[in-house]
């Protein structure tokens, strides 16, 4: 049970860094941005092809962050320069991406076995392939974050929050909102295609299918994060998705444990999104309850 445990958490420290970057999107441009299905996979595949061609997985890594950076910036173009709404242009960035990762990888998956990553260098210290995930990922978490919060307390950050708080505010303000929602898509992007590298590391290999459902796998722990761990400030935020994807993790592992068909994991999880962003309407439906039964007692 234990090792099932440190499975989920280091496997929901890498996905916290996709987390992030639906954030960026979702709640920060107020974005609902589809490209995360591609650019996940597109990660995977330039990581994994370039470690096969003998690269430096660090190298490698980095060569992903800047393939899913291109991507959002794609998103951003479609969006803001030929004026295409925002979830269709993600929809053809993501359709495309899928031609673009099979060229990449020449096939549909591709194995990193017996092949150096970026976790190497721990297990040659001694630790165990999950404990080695677990430090790499909680490090590059740390970093991210920290490089976040700085980030989005700059003057270039406070402009992206304010193009997706009020547009037509930071418009008045002389903020040029479309080169925000570029910047914000590309941060985000990157980061997602940062994580699909670390995943193809730690499972030693990358499929051009492997994005499918990652949107919602991203939603869900920001909604979890959010509704378990709160959003009073910024940081708290990023705590709060840093802690949501691991819970979102666990949950997963326990209910396999527990002896759901794996086939049935993408509809448990479309189901507590539903629920977990339907809470504010059923609080909704519960005040008026609970004034009356208090105006009842009293």
């Amino acid at each position: 049970m234990l090792q099932i445990l440190l499975g989920a958490i280091s496997l929901g420290l890498i996905w916290a860094i996709l987390t992030i970057g639906v954030y960026i999107t979702f709640r920060i441009l107020d974005i609902a941005d589809m490209t995360v299905e591609g650019s996940i996979a597109m990660g995977a595949a330039i990581a994994a092809t370039s470690i096969s061609n003998g690269m430096s997985p660090y190298m490698a890594t980095f060569l992903a962050l800047l393939g899913g950076m291109a991507a959002g910036f794609v998103t951003g173009f479609l969006h803001t320069k030929l004026k295409i709404p925002a979830l269709l242009a993600g929809i053809l960035t993501m359709i495309s991406l899928y031609s673009i990762n099979l060229l990449i990888m020449g096939k549909a998956n591709l194995s990193l076995l017996r092949m150096n990553t970026v976790y190497t260098p721990l297990e040659n210290l001694g630790l165990s392939s999950t404990n080695a995930v677990m430090l790499f990922a909680f490090l590059s978490v740390l970093i991210i974050s920290g490089i976040i919060y700085w980030f989005f307390g700059t003057e270039l950050g406070c402009a992206i929050r304010a193009t997706g708080n009020n547009s037509q505010m930071a418009r008045a303000q002389g903020i040029n909102t479309n080169n925000m929602i570029t910047l914000g898509l590309v941060i985000s992007n990157g980061l997602v295609a940062l994580c699909g590298a670390l995943i193809a590391q730690s499972q030693s290999f990358a499929d051009v299918q492997m994005g499918i459902g990652s949107i919602v796998i991203g939603l869900a722990s920001v909604i979890i994060g959010e509704v378990i761990f709160g959003k009073r400030n910024f940081l708290n935020c990023l705590i709060s998705l840093v802690l949501g994807a691991i819970t979102y993790r666990i949950i997963i592992a326990l209910v396999l444990k527990m002896g759901m068909p794996a086939n049935d994991l993408k509809l448990f999880t479309a189901i507590t999104v539903a629920i977990a962003l339907s809470l504010p309407v059923f609080k909704s439906y519960l005040r008026p309850i609970k004034r009356s039964i208090k105006g009842g007692d009293l």
